[in-house]
């Protein structure tokens, strides 16, 4: 793929992001790129020759969209530019950087190899989440990473009832549920003591959040279930329903959360030689080779 039409996207106040967006900037003039900048940070640049730009604009005229930051900044931009054609990929300024994987002291080098047509490119799915209250749709969003749901208090137990594709599966005490993609896999559902899934495979995993019985256990599905959450009226009324801990949808006792996995996939780039258990040695600190 060629790419003509390049975006910056970043947080306008994330540490190192002015350096390595000027970085990027005079690289891409260079090679005689048009450089699209997300809206929101444009106005800290020191040059005139970039566009602003937001989100949807971005997704369809752009070709790549490099993201400055850490895997948050990527899961913002997934929720928009997962419905468009383009290559995404990301420079790490956050911490561990799961998804933004180009290290800054790394850039050219690294969008040398891109530019050059050496690539991986991955497709991650997303997930929407649709709040049903009297069989009426009452909200909905998407998520790349997980959907959990949640009480509003800090350790407070909730009651539901899951069901997977019409069929019940389980009812539940305990602080919520996490249903998670293979991108999320090495999120919160992985402190939650979820598996680790490859994010080739088509599949998602529920998750229990401390449950009030020894035998409860996560659970890998497939990922074209429709998982369904259904809130005991019992409950009292401050639930939450949170997409990739950036987006909180209002839920109340007697809700139906339905919770099913996109047409629309993320277009992740990366760099010729890219390897996903690389990147977990590297991010979850295991033991390298013995021999």
């Amino acid at each position: 793929m060629t790419y003509q039409t390049v975006a910056l996207i970043g947080k306008p106040d994330h540490r190192g992001i002015q350096d390595t967006l000027q970085q990027l900037i005079t690289y891409l003039r260079k090679r005689e790129c048009r450089v699209l900048v997300e809206e929101s940070i444009k106005c800290d640049l020191e040059t005139n020759e970039c566009e602003r730009a937001n989100l949807v604009t971005i997704g369809k005229e752009a070709d790549l969209a490099v993201v400055i930051g850490g895997d948050g900044s990527m899961l913002g931009a997934a929720r928009v530019l997962s419905r468009f054609d383009i290559h995404v990929v990301g420079v790490n300024r956050g911490n561990l950087g799961f998804l933004t994987d180009i290290h800054p002291d790394q850039i050219e080098q690294q969008l040398d190899i891109i530019f050059s047509g050496e690539t991986v490119v991955e497709e991650r799915f997303l997930l929407e989440v649709c709040v049903y209250r009297h069989e009426k749709l009452r909200s909905n969003n998407a998520a790349m990473n997980e959907v959990v749901l949640h009480h509003g208090k800090v350790a407070h137990m909730m009651e539901f009832e899951i069901y997977i594709d019409g069929q019940f599966v389980f009812s539940q005490r305990s602080d919520g549920l996490i249903v998670a993609t293979p991108t999320g896999s090495t999120a919160y559902s992985l402190s939650a003591g979820g598996p680790i899934i490859a994010p080739h495979l088509d599949a998602l995993t529920l998750v229990p959040m401390f449950p009030h019985t020894l035998s409860s256990r996560p659970i890998v599905v497939d990922s074209k279930s429709i998982i369904s959450m259904r809130v005991s009226k019992v409950n009292s009324d401050s639930l939450q329903i949170s997409c990739d801990s950036h987006i909180i949808l209002p839920v109340l006792p007697g809700d139906e959360i339905r919770v099913h996995k996109t047409k629309d996939t993320l277009k992740l780039v990366h760099p010729k030689g890219y390897s996903y258990f690389n990147v977990l040695r590297n991010k979850l600190g295991w033991g390298s080779k013995l021999y």
